[in-house]
C-alpha cells in the first residue's frame, strides 16, 4: 500500500466525521477517494502527500522551509526530549484516570509535526489504546514536512481561528510554543477533555536573549499574561515548571538561532555575535499549563 497516497486517504475516510467545513460549518465526507466535501459542495483536495489545505485564502507566515529544517534538526538533537516525555506522561495519566480506549489528540500549531509525532510514539510504548493524531498549522511548509515524516497522523493546513473540525471531537489538544485561539479550542474539545499549553519560562534561551536584547525590555520575559488569558477560558488543573540545560555544538547553535522567533527582530550583528560565541549549553525553561473546560 502506498503510504504517501492511498494509505493516508484511507485514514481520512475513516476519520471523516471529525471534520467540519470551514466555510459553511456542515459535516464532511471523502468523495471519490480524493476530496473532502461537505453537503453544500465545498471541496478540499486531499494532496498526494496526504494532507488537506483548508485555508480559505493564501497566508504569508514567517515560518519558512529553512526555519522548519533547522527546527527538525534541533528536534533530532534531543532538545525537546524532556518536554515531550513530560507531556506524554501527562496525557497517559489523563487516559488512565478516564479509562478511555479511543483517544483523539490534536496538535494546534504543530509546525513540522515532530512534537505530536514523538508524543504519540511515547504513549504507544506505555499504553495499549486506539490513538488518532491530528496536526494543524497555518504554514503549508510545516505541514508538508510533517506529512513526509509521520504517516499515522492526519495533517491539515488551517487557521486556528477557524478549525476544520466538528465540535467536541478531541480528548486532548496540544498547543506547544504556538499562538492560541481559546474559543476554537473550547469548541472542539470534549467536555471532559484537556488542553495542554506550553509557553517559555523566564530563563528560556536566556543566553541568546541576553545577547540579542541586552539593555532592552525584551531581555526579560514573563509569561504571566499568557497564564491569565488561559485561565479566563479554562480551569487550570496543573502547572508544571520544567527546566534543564541542553548541550550545544556550533552547528546546532546556528540551527537553534535560525528556528527561534527570538532571532527574528535581532540585528544581523547580534546574530553573528551569538553564532560566534563559545556557547556549549543552552538554558531550557518551559511552563506546562494543563486545563479543562470550566
Amino acid at each position: 500500500m502506498n503510504r504517501d497516497g492511498t494509505y493516508r486517504k484511507t485514514k481520512f475516510v475513516q476519520n471523516s466525521k471529525i471534520f467540519r467545513c470551514p466555510i459553511c460549518k456542515e459535516e464532511m465526507n471523502v468523495h471519490q477517494f480524493k476530496d473532502m466535501v461537505c453537503s453544500q459542495g465545498h471541496n478540499f483536495n486531499i494532496a498526494k502527500k496526504g494532507y488537506i489545505n483548508f485555508l480559505l485564502k493564501a497566508v504569508k507566515t514567517d515560518y519558512d522551509k529553512d526555519m522548519f529544517y533547522s527546527r527538525n534538526l534541533i528536534h533530532s538533537s534531543g532538545f525537546f526530549d524532556p518536554l515531550l516525555e513530560s507531556l506524554s506522561n501527562s496525557i497517559i495519566k489523563r487516559i488512565q484516570e478516564k479509562d478511555v480506549r479511543k483517544v483523539n489528540i490534536l496538535d494546534a500549531g504543530c509546525g513540522d509535526g515532530s512534537h505530536i509525532g514523538q508524543i504519540i510514539n511515547k504513549i504507544y510504548e506505555k499504553l495499549d489504546r486506539d490513538i488518532s493524531g491530528f496536526g494543524v498549522d497555518i504554514s503549508k511548509e510545516g505541514i508538508l514536512l510533517a506529512s513526509k515524516q509521520y504517516f499515522e497522523i492526519l495533517w491539515c493546513v488551517a487557521d486556528l481561528t477557524n478549525l476544520p473540525f466538528a465540535s467536541k471531537g478531541f480528548d486532548v489538544i496540544l498547543n506547544i510554543l504556538s499562538p492560541a485561539n481559546y474559543d476554537e479550542f473550547y469548541r472542539v474539545l470534549e467536555d471532559d477533555g484537556i488542553l495542554i499549553k506550553v509557553v517559555p519560562g523566564k530563563d528560556y534561551l536566556k543566553e541568546l536573549r541576553n545577547i540579542f536584547y541586552e539593555g532592552t525590555e525584551k531581555q526579560e520575559y514573563s509569561n504571566d499574561e499568557v497564564v491569565k488569558l488561559f485561565s479566563r477560558k479554562f480551569r487550570v488543573l496543573d502547572t508544571i515548571e520544567l527546566k534543564y540545560s541542553h548541550k550545544m555544538d556550533k552547528d546546532n547553535l546556528a540551527h537553534l538561532i535560525a528556528m527561534t522567533p527570538l532571532s527574528w527582530k535581532a540585528t544581523d550583528d547580534k546574530i553573528k555575535e551569538a553564532v560566534g560565541m563559545d556557547i556549549d549549553s543552552i538554558s531550557v525553561d518551559f511552563l506546562i499549563i494543563i486545563g479543562e473546560k470550566g
